[in-house]
């Protein structure tokens, strides 16, 4: 899978997104080492995850959109210090999902990553696995399919770019790979899951630890998301369109009528998980409460990308242009604003139980495993 959006690819005029950390000190040194970057500095620029910015980004809107968001992340991080400072354990709690849903601090987001999604009480009941399963060889055939996606993984990311750079993540990736395969050998290596494992060792620069959480994540909190037949990630497009006809049944009717099929629309964000989709600060919120709350947020994602272009989807006369609607939604201003976003994917969506979602994807998935 080729690399699409650059994830920090806010270019005039949306919005970008700071990094949530702990206070404003790496959101400030971002805007220092930025400085007289419009005056032709022609050293590199690249944001706090290491993603390059296009020579068209807009610092005079990002300076006006930080000058108001730094004191919402020191006080989102005050909060989460006061609550959570034993990084050794967590309850899941209301609060917990309340907090999670309002961002987890840049610092802190490996820890409770780690706790909230069972990874770390994985790791901590066989601490030796990474270790062991790195002594295997894998497969040939999915090394080699792994090191074909490795120069594709995040090429404007500058720890990615240069195999040569002793900071280079592209022997980490491989090796945390290698090792899900071994791990997972009914999965082996499936396309996009270089991009996710690519942005965990991004957040948590530790390889064991992308390693425990995105094996969580293939055995507990996305079953067969990476089947080698996509039967999931199928049934989950066709899950969206089904809940699109139940909560937005007329769009549902006029996009049916212009022959849009559900399973044209949104495989990249699900194969992904948003990576290499939405802007990296987006990324990281919606993870913060996928490794909590599991699947149903990019379910919520995607319902919220789909009804905040509504009127837009309406207006299309055919194919063609729903189709292009569909691939330019994850530009629009709304969804680069990762805090107001993430607080559009729970009111803008309304209620979807957990049961009701369960038994709609459960025949999804019937329906997917018979065509």
């Amino acid at each position: 899978m080729a690399s699409g959006v650059q994830s920090n690819g806010y270019r005039k005029p949306a919005s970008p997104c700071p990094s949530s950390s702990s206070s404003s000190s790496s959101a400030d040194s971002d805007r220092k080492s930025n400085s007289g970057s419009e005056s032709g500095s022609a050293e590199r620029k690249v944001d706090p995850y290491g993603f390059e910015r296009s020579d068209d980004f807009d610092f005079e809107t990002y300076e006006q959109f930080m000058s108001s968001y730094l004191s919402i992340l020191a006080r989102r991080a005050a909060r989460w210090k006061d609550s959570y400072d034993d990084k050794r354990k967590i309850s899941r709690s209301r609060k917990l999902k309340r907090f999670c849903r309002k961002g987890i601090p840049g610092d802190l987001r490996p820890d409770v990553w780690m706790l909230a999604s069972g990874a770390n009480a994985r790791l901590a009941e066989d601490p030796d696995r990474y270790k062991s399963l790195l002594s295997q060889n894998a497969d040939q055939a999915v090394t080699d399919t792994i090191l074909l996606d490795i120069h594709r993984t995040f090429p404007e990311n500058v720890y990615f770019n240069v195999l040569s750079d002793p900071q280079s993540l592209r022997k980490p990736l491989q090796n945390v790979l290698e090792a899900i395969s071994i791990s997972n050998p009914h999965v082996g290596y499936c396309q996009g899951m270089n991009f996710v494992a690519g942005m965990l060792l991004l957040v948590t620069k530790s390889e064991e630890r992308a390693f425990w959480l995105m094996d969580t994540l293939i055995k507990n909190i996305l079953p067969d998301y990476y089947a080698t037949n996509m039967v999931a990630v199928k049934a989950e497009q066709e899950l969206l369109g089904d809940i699109v006809k139940w909560k937005l049944p007329t769009l549902h009717s006029h996009l049916a009528a212009l022959g849009v099929e559900w399973g044209l629309v949104g495989a990249k964000w699900f194969i992904c998980l948003y990576a290499d989709v939405l802007p990296v600060e987006t990324v990281l919120r919606i993870w913060d409460c996928m490794f909590l709350e599991g699947s149903k947020i990019l379910l919520r994602v995607a319902l919220t990308l789909v009804t905040l272009n509504k009127d837009r989807l309406m207006a299309a006369t055919n194919f063609p242009q729903a189709m292009d609607i569909f691939r330019d939604i994850v530009h629009e201003p709304a969804s680069l604003q990762c805090h107001s976003f993430l607080q559009n994917i729970f009111s803008v969506t309304g209620s979807m139980p957990k049961s009701r979602i369960k038994s709609m994807r459960d025949k999804c998935v019937q329906d997917a495993l018979k065509s």
